[in-house]
């Protein structure tokens, strides 16, 4: 079942704590493109690889004028040990009953495993591309680097 937050729709607004402090998403709009990737579990493998992938092109990112930030219900102190562990430089927001990831619709997969889903918002907070994918975690990033060039 898919995220029942589309494309050209309004990206929900949230305030998260992240390893890098308080995040909003509010705060990028008319300033930044954001990539929002909701993951399962901090340093489980399908999420190591997704992170790991995200930060091998955070510096593209950049250079398109997008803000990454990851969303999962780990707590701040395990966001902090993966991303130290790992060198991300990516906000990793702790949504730990699971609110934003409702807000957005997310489902579990196989009623088990929390989603993994991307969505690419622009400047204006209008989601431009949702891709989900349990299995595919590296294909995130593929996806969102194409979009964000789709509309640069």
């Amino acid at each position: 079942m898919p995220p029942t937050v589309r494309a050209g729709e309004t990206a929900p607004d949230f305030t998260l704590p992240s390893n890098q402090g308080d995040v909003r998403l509010s705060d990028f709009r008319g300033k930044k493109s954001v990539v929002l990737f909701f993951y399962p579990k901090d340093d489980t493998p399908g999420c190591t690889a997704e992170a790991c992938s995200f930060r091998d092109s955070y510096d593209t990112f950049a250079e398109a004028g997008a803000e990454v930030i990851g969303i999962s219900t780990d707590s701040l102190e395990s966001h902090q040990r993966f991303a130290s562990k790992h060198s991300l430089q990516m906000r990793l927001a702790s949504d730990p009953g699971g609110k934003v990831r409702a807000e957005y619709g997310i489902k579990k997969t196989l009623g088990l495993f929390p989603g993994r889903v991307t969505f690419i918002i622009d400047k204006q907070g209008v989601v431009r591309h949702v891709f989900d994918s349990q299995l595919r975690a590296t294909q995130h990033v593929a996806e969102a680097l194409q979009t964000l060039k789709s509309f640069a």
